[in-house]
């Protein structure tokens, strides 16, 4: 099936809603009328709210979910960074507990030549994000403008910033209504939402990681492969070369959880150190970003050559450079208690002895919501310095009376419901499980596109 051609002479946001509700494919023009009415005022939000609730119920095809990403991508800026002699590569995932990698990847990916234009965003619910954990170092500017976000470009390589008013404004309408109104879990909505901001950065590439299991949005690896394949497709469908792998989110990764712990993490990372899981992930991400750069010929040779700027220091002098640019204490690289620090702590010891056999991953970050480490609504604060750090892994030997974490807070009331949720959420065995869940599930590439327009 194909998007017709025919164009309405009157717009009417009925008919539009009308066409979704029963299920038929809506053209290029309908979509794009629909989302510029409602990014100008035009069109109230009930009549916007009932057509994403029918996207919902009724799904969209392939080339409506690439119209509407198309039309989201257009209703503001589009970056262009042409000037710049490298290739431009970002990174997307799409939420978990104790994901911080990006705060490796952008500067471990600009010290290999790589330009990584970054604008990212902030947690919500159980999931961390990137801009809260960046604003735990003092001073770090992620609100810059067009122009600053360009000259911390050129001269590291990399910057890593919010969403500006100017970058898809029908994304940020739309996501705020989706927000109240049931409806954001939809593939297709999620799709848009991603690749139109991702593609407004002025990117050629970008490698997704969408995250499955007990602490990701898509818990089953049927839902996550689907969205991954839907994102690769819309994203080649507008010229750019896409990769997304399906990582593990059944434990949170690597062992810190909260802002400014992460932070001491990435530092780890960046020094040759930290936790295997995050480390393993991390270079495989970077061999797919420096593989869509250009600047290796294999993702094999791109996660050797990724191992080497870390073993150098020339990824984490390039952070440093990141974050005085961008107004950030850099001298917390060097002293990472500099970093804001939680008044308390107090640990998680195990009720008996045999196997952490699993964790609900989602309930770990909840907790770490409930210590402030979270917002649970879109306008609360976050306290940068508390959060979890675990001591144990799924297939670890535990003891009785042994910490499998340790809580850092700065409220009695919020601690004992976290440790409430972290004590609830690992379940010991005799045993230690069976099979060990891998990283990394699968890589998903090259969506072929026919000249029907419909994928081979």
């Amino acid at each position: 099936m194909s998007l017709s051609t025919s164009v309405p002479q009157i717009f009417r946001a009925i008919d539009v809603i009308r066409k979704k509700r029963d299920g038929v494919e809506l053209s290029r023009a309908e979509i794009e009328g629909l989302v510029n009415a409602y990014t100008k005022g035009e069109i109230p939000d009930y009549q916007v709210s009932a057509w994403l609730m029918a996207v919902v119920l009724k799904g969209m095809t392939r080339l409506e979910t690439a119209a509407l990403t198309d039309a989201m991508l257009h209703s503001g800026d589009v970056l262009d960074f042409a000037s710049l002699p490298r290739k431009k590569v970002d990174k997307h995932s799409t939420g978990g507990v104790g994901d911080k990698t990006s705060l490796v990847l952008a500067p471990l990916a600009a010290a290999a030549g790589v330009a990584v234009p970054m604008i990212s965003g902030r947690g919500l619910g159980h999931t961390g994000g990137t801009l809260d954990k960046l604003e735990a170092i003092p001073g770090f500017n992620v609100n810059l403008s067009v122009a600053e976000f360009r000259r911390v470009l050129e001269v590291c390589g990399c910057a890593m910033i919010g969403q500006t008013k100017e970058i898809a404004p029908a994304d940020r309408k739309l996501y705020a209504l989706r927000d109240v109104t049931g409806t954001v879990e939809s593939p297709y909505l999620i799709c848009a939402s991603i690749m139109s901001k991702k593609l407004a950065e002025g990117i050629d590439a970008l490698v997704l990681d969408v995250k499955t299991g007990s602490g990701a949005f898509m818990k089953s690896e049927t839902d996550a492969t689907f969205l991954a394949e839907l994102m690769v497709e819309t994203g080649e469908r507008m010229g750019k070369q896409v990769v997304a792998l399906i990582t593990d989110m059944d434990q949170p990764l690597g062992n810190m959880i909260g802002n400014a712990l992460e932070v001491v993490e990435v530092v780890e990372v960046l020094r040759g150190g930290g936790p295997e899981d995050l480390r393993e992930l991390c270079l495989e991400l970077a061999g797919w970003m420096l593989h869509l750069g250009g600047v290796s010929k294999t993702v094999a040779e791109g996660k050797l050559q990724s191992a080497k700027l870390i073993s150098s220091g020339a990824a984490l002098e390039r952070f440093r450079q990141m974050v005085e640019l961008q107004g950030g204490d850099a001298r917390v690289i060097d002293d990472v208690k500099r970093l804001p620090q939680a008044q308390h702590s107090t640990q998680v010891a195990c009720a008996k002895s045999g196997y952490l056999a699993s964790m609900e991953c989602e309930q770990i970050g909840t907790a770490c919501v409930i210590l402030g480490g979270g917002r649970e609504r879109k306008e609360d604060s976050v306290d940068p310095a508390v959060g979890i750090v675990l001591h144990k892994k799924v297939g670890d030997r535990v003891a009785a009376g042994e910490a499998i974490a340790t809580i850092y807070y700065n409220a009695e009331a919020q601690a004992a419901r976290a440790r409430q949720l972290i004590e609830a959420s690992c379940a010991i065995a005799d045993a230690a499980p069976a099979t060990k869940r891998a990283l990394i599930h699968k890589v998903i590439e090259h969506k072929v596109i026919g000249k029907s327009g419909e994928k081979n």
